[in-house]
């Protein structure tokens, strides 16, 4: 739970990603831990994270919600590594088999993140339209298009 508030400044810092309440991420830190993921420096200080859940309607797959990784550490692919660790990990645990993400068309980052890990998962990847702009309430917002990654195995 202590991460939430160091998880929320690197969101908030990133200027790409859709920032939640602090609140919401103290509760995430609490609540879906097992399906999330953060890296620390040398000091033991939150520098990247991979927040995700298991969708109840569908229990063997992982939708990432939010990666971010604080400016000083970007370029080292430690957010390829979180997420890989996470997909071994909840893959080896929980027996999931496919992960999902959302990703708008503007955050090419992503696009590239998430293309690379089914690439390095020799995973297939499907991608569609899940939200359009307009279902959107609060202003314009590009649609988000749900990439569909699997079957996944554990690598390590």
């Amino acid at each position: 739970m202590a991460d939430g508030a160091a998880l929320w400044r690197i969101a908030r810092d990133s200027e790409v990603l859709d920032l939640n309440s602090s609140y919401s991420y103290l509760l995430w830190c609490r609540d879906f831990a097992a399906t999330s993921a953060v890296a620390r420096d040398e000091r033991g200080e939150p520098v990247g994270f991979v927040t995700g859940y298991v969708r109840p309607d569908r229990p063997d797959t992982l939708l990432v919600w939010q990666v971010a990784v604080d400016a000083a550490y970007r370029g080292r692919r430690l957010a390829g590594t979180l997420l890989d660790g996470l997909a071994d990990r909840t893959v080896a645990e929980l027996g999931l088999t496919t992960l999902e993400t959302t990703i708008s068309p503007d955050n090419t980052a992503s696009q590239r993140l998430f293309t690379s890990f089914a690439e390095r998962r020799g995973a297939r990847l499907e991608r569609e339209v899940l939200f359009d702009t307009e279902l959107f309430p609060d202003g314009p917002h590009e649609p988000e298009v749900l990439y569909r990654i699997g079957p996944l195995s554990a690598t390590g």
